[in-house]
């Protein structure tokens, strides 16, 4: 992983970099854990006129947005941050939102990159200025900025998917996603009906099930849960953390091994890993769902890892509860009153919550890019994104993505992901310090994505059920099919042979 020596970067905190005609070195759009890394591995390689570009008025990305109750990372801390900075302010192993929000805050503060992020900066458009060998940027308020390098750290997690759902404007009551939760809208004692029963669904459901007067939760298709296995840290262990040099390590490392183990549940060939994880998840229902007729519905009905498997200790028992009601009847419309399901019964409701997920696949939507000889990026990924490592597209020069497409995971944490492409991104800093232009080739580009669809046409992602790995079509825009350890190889030098230099 990168460096633990981080003092050359924090030392120098830099002010503020007027906008100018003179390009800048790195704009950056985003400023999650992507775009922290992004800035801090550009200030490690001494391109100091940065830029971190941020629509909202605080750093965090998915972090900031999502606060609704119980949010909380299904990676434990200590491979869910990054290796080169550590703060021991966790107080469990799989922390919550705050405590995430409050990690990234100390690593820009630390790093000195508070200074370079302008906020309320939602990006309308980038456009590449052949002649001036340079990226501009435009914000939807109109402020610009012109700079040698663009990198886009949007994440692939940061707009909420709205369901097609005849008669969805016409409920009479609040209603919200789950990703923009309505924190003044009380829910004690009311009717509530939630609607997806993905990642954030498992984690509020149960929170929302301890005030509810009424909860109805309308699922699809149910989950595949293996137990958290979550607590408190004692003052004992958050002392040695804190304290002890290299004592966090062998937890990290440790971790990241079983999320290399885990990645063989996702092959479509049926293994050793893929049957312990069933008879897992089977057992943890079995304990914690008695009753037949709800366990029946809470069975996955697909091969498990198709869909993202989830974590949870207490999504089954809240379904248990007196005030709640699981329905898994399909939904017909909503009204002004509730929701009619497809067997033609009325679910009254004073609340509607959408756990509709995200949409994963429009990646760096709606920010509009245009590269050489006015090539539209949202046209090249009409039929699904990709990218050469994820990172990199043709035509598109000096232009870079982290947590582009196929970079995410079923297994393991993103952050490992991140940062093999921050050194990635810090080579082509590098050369980009002795020429004008860095452009994949096209064929290098070709390869890639070839080999990497055929490959992901043998995982379980492939095995026919709809997920938000995939585009509509069916094209998986979104994992990667391999081992981290794979990605950490294919990105660990960027060969300047692979690239069209100006």
């Amino acid at each position: 992983m990168l460096s633990n020596e981080t003092g050359d970067v924090s030392a120098a905190v830099l002010q503020p970099v007027e906008q100018a005609v003179d390009p800048l070195d790195v704009v950056i759009v985003g400023s999650g854990f992507s775009g922290l890394g992004a800035a801090i591995q550009a200030r490690r390689c001494g391109w100091h006129r940065l830029r971190i570009l941020e629509k909202g008025d605080d750093i965090g990305g998915v972090w900031r947005e999502n606060t609704y109750p119980g949010a909380a990372c299904d990676v434990p801390w200590h491979l869910y941050s990054f290796s080169f900075y550590k703060w021991f302010g966790f107080s469990r192993r799989y922390p919550h939102q705050p405590e995430i929000l409050d990690y990234m805050r100390c690593c820009a503060k630390h790093f000195g990159l508070y200074d370079l992020i302008e906020f309320g900066a939602q990006v309308r458009e980038a456009r590449w200025d052949e002649a001036g060998g340079c990226w501009h940027v435009e914000a939807e308020d109109g402020r610009w900025w012109r700079a040698r390098v663009l990198v886009a750290g949007v994440g692939q997690l940061s707009r909420p998917a709205w369901p097609n759902i005849l008669g969805r404007k016409h409920f009479g009551g609040a209603s919200y996603h789950s990703a923009e939760w309505d924190h003044d809208v009380p829910l004690e004692g009311r009717r509530v009906a939630v609607i997806g029963t993905g990642a954030s669904a498992i984690q509020f459901v149960p929170e929302v099930a301890k005030v509810a007067g009424h909860l109805t939760v309308f699922q699809r298709s149910a989950p595949y849960l293996l137990p958290r296995l979550d607590g408190d840290y004692g003052l004992l262990n958050r002392l040695l953390f804190r304290y002890v040099p290299g004592y966090d390590r062998p937890f990290r490392y440790c971790l990241w091994k079983l999320g290399e183990v885990s990645t063989d549940a996702f092959d479509q060939a049926d293994n050793a890993v893929a049957r312990i994880f069933r008879y897992v998840t089977r057992r943890h229902l079995e304990r914690q769902v008695p009753d037949p007729e709800l366990r029946a519905k809470v069975t996955p009905d697909y091969p498990i890892g198709c869909k993202r498997i989830l974590f949870s200790s207490d999504y089954y028992p809240a379904l248990q509860r007196d005030n709640v009601t699981l329905e898994t009847a399909g939904i017909r419309a909503i009204n002004a009153t509730g929701i009619e399901t497809v067997d033609g019964r009325q679910h009254d409701a004073d609340v509607l919550i959408y756990a509709t997920g995200f949409r994963a696949a429009d990646f760096l939507a709606p920010m509009h890019v245009v590269g050489r000889d006015g090539a539209e990026l949202q046209e090249r990924w009409r039929h699904g994104a990709k990218a050469y490592l994820g990172m990199t597209v043709p035509g598109f020069p000096n232009f870079f993505v982290m947590y582009g497409p196929n970079t995410n995971l079923g297994g393991n944490s993103i952050i490992y992901m991140i940062e093999c492409q921050m050194r990635y991104l810090d080579g082509a800093l590098r050369h980009l310090k002795r020429v004008r232009a860095l452009a994949v080739r096209q064929d290098v580009f070709a390869r890639f994505n070839e080999e990497l669809q055929r490959r992901l046409s043998q995982t379980v992602w492939a095995a026919g059920c709809s997920s938000w790995y995939q585009t509509a079509d069916g094209r998986i825009t979104n994992n990667w099919p391999g081992k981290t350890y794979e990605y950490y190889r294919r990105t660990r030098h960027l060969d300047p042979a692979d690239y069209e230099i100006a």
